[in-house]
């Protein structure tokens, strides 16, 4: 049985919807839960302003989807650890799998970019194949 569980937070409905078969697994099994949300900043702003407003709206959408997430596991009596990183959402949670030894990675389908991962191909793809730990992609 997997011992520590992390869920990659978008707020997409597919992701909500992987948070919830993590959260069953890990409260059927004892597992620790936790969540890591990737906020993807721009690759070439034009000014610094226009980085820091997108850092601030991401925060926001991030910090938003953790609560409701929080609170859904406070119902079912899990602690949730979650983390928040800015950078490139594949690298980033693979280094974050590797530096605290997750055993399983949980992600939802397909997340916000569904137009983008079709032409450039998707981070479930990328997290499935270079993930150091068994992945479990939920529909």
């Amino acid at each position: 049985m997997f011992k520590k569980i992390l869920v990659g937070i978008d707020g997409s409905t597919g992701s909500f919807k992987a948070f919830d078969r993590a959260l069953e697994m890990a409260k059927k099994s004892g597992a620790e839960l936790h969540t890591v949300t990737v906020e993807e900043l721009p690759r070439n702003p034009e000014v610094i302003g226009e980085l820091i407003e997108e850092k601030e709206l991401k925060n926001g959408v991030a910090k938003r989807a953790i609560i409701q997430l929080q609170e859904k596991a406070d119902m079912k009596g899990v602690e949730v650890n979650s983390s928040i990183y800015a950078g490139h959402e594949v690298k980033t949670i693979i280094e974050f799998i590797s530096a605290e030894g997750f055993d399983l990675l949980v992600v939802g389908f397909m997340g916000h970019s569904a137009l983008y991962d079709r032409v450039m191909g998707s981070t479930c793809q990328s997290l499935v194949r270079l993930a150091p730990c068994s992945v479990l992609v939920v529909k």
